[in-house]
């Protein structure tokens, strides 16, 4: 499989998102198959399990790359944290009452972010990145990593993100770094 030329990322709403649920779970399936992750078939139907409850919230919204005959390239999504989160209790060590704060409006949680192969180092995540964050307004972006994912640790930092602290995601996860953006 060769990239063609064009790419288009496309920003997509909850609903728009839903509809898409096909290529962006074939872009997560394939991302997410590889190490360190190294998920199954199971934990890939559990995590589209939660995915029509997720594009449900009115704060949802996703990017999707396709090739210029369609073909999903990457995805990312995320919504804004509400303000009874449960990310930061997951968290090993507790961060302060100022930093865990949650308003409905201040944090924007990435959930996930995923090139596929054949299209990695190529600014794609980043152009992903970038236009799930266009035009929102929170005051910062959290996300969970595994550390032992070079690549994405790398860029993450790259872009501007610290670690805050280490986190179990869910019960049977293996810790991953909390990472944070400023946005303003």
């Amino acid at each position: 499989m060769t990239p063609p030329g064009t790419i288009t990322v496309e920003r997509l709403d909850g609903r728009a998102a839903a509809r898409a649920e096909n290529a962006i779970r074939l872009v997560y399936a394939e991302a997410f198959a590889e190490p360190p992750y190294e998920e199954t078939a199971d934990d890939i139907d559990a995590a589209f399990r939660r995915f029509p409850s997720q594009t449900r919230k009115g704060t949802f919204r996703a990017t999707l790359a396709r090739t210029e005959d369609g073909e999903p390239v990457g995805m990312a999504y995320g919504s804004l944290l509400g303000p009874d989160a449960e990310w930061w209790d997951k968290l090993t060590e507790p961060v302060s009452d100022d930093l865990r704060r949650e308003t409905g409006h201040r944090t924007f949680g990435l959930m996930e972010l995923a090139v596929r192969r054949p299209w990695r180092r190529r600014g794609m995540a980043r152009r992903l990145h970038e236009a799930l964050l266009d035009g929102i307004e929170a005051e910062r972006v959290l996300l969970n990593v595994h550390p032992d994912s070079v690549a994405a640790t790398t860029a993450y930092h790259a872009w501007g993100y610290r670690k805050v602290g280490e986190a179990r995601p869910w019960a049977e996860a293996d810790l991953h770094d909390v990472l944070l953006l400023a946005l303003r």
